[in-house]
């Protein structure tokens, strides 16, 4: 399999949760900002950007950092996109951070205000349009779990694996 995943996602959707499983059955690794921002830190490489198009000379899933912008050009890409209801995502907060209601909507409000800002910013473009991506995924419909397996499925059908 040649193909690299980029994985846009609203804050509180379980995408992480979703590129995690795929990244175990795939066999490859998934990078986040932490990863990127680290290896900009040893002077691995100049930019994000250039990291990124580095990361992605091999299968990998590459959660955020505009990755489906930076890797627009290429064919073996797919772009998804992750959202849930905003009911789902402030629950699914809360839970993983033991918080009450108000902070997780507060948290998930900057956190989306915050990503919406740096893919403008780098991008000129609106985070989450449909245009950008070739699936968008719901979590609160389709279950987190479901979207793994709604995944391979695509996968195997077109015979990336």
């Amino acid at each position: 399999m040649k193909l690299v995943i980029t994985m846009s996602r609203r804050f509180g959707t379980g995408a992480s949760v979703i590129a995690q499983e795929l990244s175990e059955r795939l066999e490859i690794p998934v990078y986040d900002r932490v990863y990127i921002e680290q290896k900009l830190g040893e002077r691995a490489y100049e930019t994000e950007a250039e990291a990124i198009r580095k990361l992605a000379e091999t299968p990998c899933i590459i959660l955020g950092r505009c990755a489906c912008d930076i890797l627009r050009d290429r064919m073996n890409v797919l772009n998804i996109f992750v959202c849930a209801s905003k009911e789902d995502r402030i629950q699914r907060i809360m839970k993983l951070e033991d918080c009450s209601c108000e902070q997780a909507e507060h948290e998930l409000e900057e956190t989306d205000r915050e990503r919406a800002a740096y893919y403008y910013e780098h991008t000129g473009k609106t985070w989450g349009d449909v245009n950008d991506y070739h699936m968008i995924l719901d979590t609160s419909e389709l279950g987190i779990e479901n979207c793994t397996n709604i995944l391979m499925q695509y996968f195997e059908r077109l015979e990336y694996i």
